[in-house]
């Protein structure tokens, strides 16, 4: 089915992620309690699959009417995009949130900014070069650094197929698993004078989730002629889906977000490097949202959540500098016990990333000559 006749639901779904990850975000007893509530998936693995996905889609169907060169130019042109609301986000937190966090002695906030403390100059060009990435702010850096790359992806699974990419991606999750991104750094910096510490570049393993982003690609690029995943659509793939699904449902809840397990278990649940157990939940997960599609759709039409998967990298700037904004005077993380302050405080953070969503959408209907004209993409 062509992209789009699908548009609403992937933006209803984008919408999905960004909820789950303002609850997650904030500072509220909703934090531990509603982290992860579909089993061992965060909302991360759905919203860099679904960005692949998207972008799989739209510029490969670029590249075909208009060229590899054309695809080029306007994927780099969105990564460009994408890495000025990072640097946007960045310097909001180092010239406004952190002095604020300073005085106020707000823990949560001079904790995650610590290496900017010590290096203030340093942390700014090193953050501003995608090296340094606090909590909160290391996905959009990944994002830049699969958009840069997803031409070559584009234009190599167009000529020659997706089958080498797809081995290439496998060998460097399983890379990451045993180390390879600090292997990685620790030659690159050998000879550094200066550098950031390992734990301050992020903690998304990129050698690792360039797996989910990959699959996406493929899965958005193939969508153009067709189901790309065929076999996910059997009530066989589905009823094993639901079992698996299920049981990883069950594990999480009763079991909490970072059970007691042995080490290898730990290795195999591991978010930041997508353990492999992961994998198996998450692919569950796709299944099942493959086989409900139809009604993700029909509701999708009129969702204030589809709204705001239209306009996901607007919301998702907005969602970090509010949830910034909040650490900034909280004393307490992550409250033990449920507060009728802490469901305010999620509903008001709702309400105005809807808000941001309509002015981003309905904004330009509104002041069209203060807004730019529109066009399809990945979500502004």
């Amino acid at each position: 089915m062509p992209i789009a006749h699908r548009q609403a639901e992937l933006d209803w779904l984008r919408g999905l992620m960004l909820v789950l990850m303002t609850m997650t975000h904030l500072p509220t007893w909703y934090s531990a309690a509603m982290g992860q509530p579909f089993g061992y998936v965060s909302a991360a693995e759905g919203f860099v699959f679904l960005s692949g996905f998207l972008v799989g889609a739209v510029y490969t169907r670029v590249a075909r009417e208009e060229g590899f060169a054309t695809m080029r130019r306007r994927v780099w042109r969105r990564a460009g995009v994408i890495y000025a609301a990072h640097a946007a986000v960045l310097l909001f937190l180092l010239f406004v949130v952190l002095p604020i966090a300073v005085a106020r002695g707000a823990h949560p906030i001079t904790d995650l900014a610590s290496f900017d403390l010590a290096h203030p100059v340093f942390a700014l060009l090193a953050g501003l070069a995608l090296v340094y990435n606090p909590p909160l702010l290391d996905i959009l850096p990944m994002y830049v650094v699969f958009m840069l790359a997803a031409p070559f992806m584009i234009e190599s699974g167009e000529r020659h197929g997706w089958r080498a990419i797809g081995v290439a991606s496998a060998l460097l999750w399983l890379g990451a698993q045993v180390g390879l991104g600090r292997d990685v750094y620790a030659m690159v910096t050998t000879h550094w004078p200066e550098v950031v510490p390992y734990r301050e570049t992020g903690a998304f393993s990129y050698f690792a989730w360039q797996a989910v982003w990959t699959a996406g690609i493929w899965a958005g690029s193939r969508s153009l002629d067709g189901n790309p995943l065929p076999r996910l659509a059997s009530r066989r793939a589905i009823g094993i889906a639901a079992v698996v699904a299920l049981a990883f449902f069950a594990w999480r809840h009763l079991a909490g977000q970072v059970p007691s397990s042995p080490p290898i278990v730990d290795l195999l649940l591991d978010k930041w490097h997508l353990g492999a157990l992961r994998i198996v939940d998450f692919a569950a997960l796709v299944t099942l949202v493959l086989a409900v599609r139809p009604a993700i759709a029909r509701i999708a039409e009129s969702s204030m959540v589809a709204r705001m998967g239209r306009v996901s990298l607007t919301v998702f700037a907005a969602h970090a500098a509010i949830c910034l904004v909040v650490l900034a005077f909280v004393a307490d993380p992550a409250p033990a016990h449920l507060s009728w302050r802490d469901t305010a405080l999620l509903l008001a953070t709702l309400a105005a990333l809807y808000g941001v969503a309509w002015i981003a959408t309905e904004g330009r209907r509104a002041w069209p000559a203060l807004s730019a004209p529109p066009r399809a993409d990945t979500g502004r």
